[in-house]
């Protein structure tokens, strides 16, 4: 006997029922002509995850309600084929499905649906209230195991237990599963990407296979929605927790895997994608979340100020990699303090990206902005007001272009300038979408070596210059200026934010692994006073554990200095 399970690794667009209905359903056709008899979609994929406060409004609830029905409708024609489909729903006490019950008694659920008919409705038990999860906020959890039939090639029944997403992260959902009659454990997921989170839920998974000694297929989202993206990498495990399948990560795919029974046990047959490195897979998630942020939005394309440093290379090639060099467009904006080989470097990068390049010197602003504030400078020194006034009229070049022509602002700050506040309000921080906003520094220095290395989406080999990644970086806001002028060294700096903002330790816990105490009160100080100016900073790309946004909600006054 035998039974094919079909992954529909889909990227959905949130508050697009209709659009995201036919996409289920046009896949579930397409799984009928190859044997599958049971699809999973992701979590939610019927709305979009995350839908965030959408879910309070019941007009949202209730189109969520005719599309699943209309889904169910256009489907009644695929015999024996069982569509699982992640969706909100309101439940009364005793499970059943009541569009009357209040946004109140809301559940994060899955039903399945065969030939015409919703035949379960699984509600989530586990609801995530961390890092960028607010499900308790939207949704109660349910208290009931999902298990279902589904007639294998011999006409013999295999009993599925579903789950949904964080319920696989938690002993009893599955145990109560197996425990109901499941021999197959299908968990349905919206599980967003940070580095090495992939390896994470394999582990977690195979951990729970083995303790209930149940095969588990993983069927996951792919997409990028506002700040974070989902990578796919579908996969299914073995009872004994081996890996059996896993789907490419961060495209979408059909994910195919076949159970026979063999004795008292299954051997499953799937293609398996290798594992990458973390820089391939941030480079993957950062371009997928440009794609996605523009393409859902509606933006016609994208424009950067390229300085000639390796921040806005990086972001450059990402956009490139993202939207094609025809959407892309770079503007050099040099000022009076811009090196010679900045506006060389800049033109270079441009060239091997083939994007179109602007230059627009900012010297005759700059000029007259210090002339209208010199009555009411007179007796002052020239300090960081006036090096933040070029910025300034930096972001204001970029933002009349993109009103213009339509084409969003890219920001090229990066996490350790967002955690520190080396970047300028209304200047460097002026755009619409912060593509590097989550890398360190130190890791926009691996991630240019990768690329420059490797040609993922055929845009062009080795674009960003050596000189680019080489030279010390620099504002060039004043004369001989350096980054490391202002800040400790990059390596140093990237440590201590990461143990202190992503990791909570405290600044004496840091010092104790061995960090110089002046160099950890200064980074931490940093960190606390520029809380104000990141509440103003452009959303951008989740791609660690702790990224400065949805996750990060630490009040902008308070006198708590540990």
């Amino acid at each position: 006997m035998t039974l094919k399970i079909s992954v529909a690794q889909l990227n959905f667009v949130v508050g697009d029922m209709a659009g995201n209905a036919r996409r289920i359903a046009q896949a579930a056709r397409e799984a009928q002509a190859r044997g599958v008899r049971v699809l999973l979609t992701p979590e939610l994929a019927l709305c979009g995850y995350a839908a965030e406060d959408l879910f309070l409004r019941p007009a949202f609830i209730d189109a969520c309600d005719d599309a699943l029905k209309a889904l169910a409708a256009e489907t009644a024609d695929l015999k024996d084929l069982h569509i699982v489909v992640g969706h909100p729903a309101r439940l009364d006490a005793s499970g059943r499905r009541e569009r009357s019950v209040s946004v109140a008694s809301l559940h994060n659920a899955a039903s399945v649906l065969c030939e015409g008919r919703i035949t379960h409705t699984y509600a989530k038990r586990e609801l995530p209230n961390y890092q960028v999860f607010d499900e308790r906020r939207y949704f109660v959890p349910g208290h009931q195991p999902c298990v279902f039939d589904v007639l294998g090639d011999d006409g013999q029944p295999v009993r599925l237990g579903l789950l949904i997403c964080e319920d696989a992260w938690f002993d009893t959902p599955a145990a109560d599963a197996k425990a109901a009659g499941a021999e197959v454990l299908a968990v349905i997921n919206a599980s967003p990407f940070h580095t090495g989170k992939g390896g994470e839920r394999e582990a977690t998974m195979r951990e729970r296979a083995r303790a209930v000694g149940l095969p588990l297929v993983y069927a996951h989202l792919v997409g990028g929605q506002d700040e974070i993206v989902f990578e796919g990498r579908s996969f299914v495990l073995n009872a004994d927790g081996v890996l059996a399948g896993r789907a490419i990560s961060f495209e979408e795919a059909r994910f195919d895997a076949v159970f026979a029974r063999e004795g008292g046990g299954w051997r499953i047959t799937a293609e398996t994608d290798r594992a990458h490195s973390q820089e391939a897979d941030l480079w993957h998630a950062l371009v997928l979340g440009v794609r996605d942020y523009l393409g859902k939005n509606g933006f016609p394309g994208a424009l950067l100020g390229l300085s000639g440093g390796i921040d806005s290379a990086l972001v450059l090639a990402i956009a490139v990699d993202a939207l094609g060099k025809d959407r892309v467009r770079a503007v050099m904006m040099p000022s009076p303090y811009t090196a010679d080989i900045s506006w060389i470097d800049a033109r270079d990068m441009a060239a091997r990206m083939g994007v179109r390049y602007d230059e627009i010197a900012i010297a005759p602003e700059f000029e007259a902005f210090k002339g209208s504030l010199a009555p009411l400078f007179e007796g002052r020194p020239e300090d960081t007001t006036e090096e933040n006034l070029q910025a300034r009229i930096r972001g204001t070049l970029l933002m009349a272009l993109s009103n213009k022509f339509g084409s969003i602002v890219l920001t090229t700050g990066n996490k350790s300038e967002m955690a520190t506040g080396y970047c300028t309000l209304y200047g460097d921080m002026a755009g619409g979408f912060a593509v590097i906003k989550d890398v360190a520094k130190t890791m926009v220095f691996r991630l240019a070596r990768w690329r420059n290395a490797h040609d993922p989406y055929g845009t062009g080999a080795n674009p960003i210059p050596e000189r680019i990644i080489t030279r010390p970086p620099s504002a060039e806001l004043r004369p001989d200026q350096k980054d490391q002028d202002s800040l400790p060294e990059y390596a140093v700096l990237d440590a201590i934010i990461e143990r202190y903002m992503e990791n909570d330790l405290s600044p004496a816990q840091i010092v104790a692994e061995g960090f110089a105490k002046a160099d950890v009160d200064k980074v931490v100080r940093l960190i606390r006073i520029n809380e104000y100016k990141r509440r103003q900073a452009p959303v951008g790309i989740r791609v660690t554990h702790r990224s400065f946004g949805k996750d990060w909600r630490y009040p902008i006054t308070s006198q708590y200095r540990a």
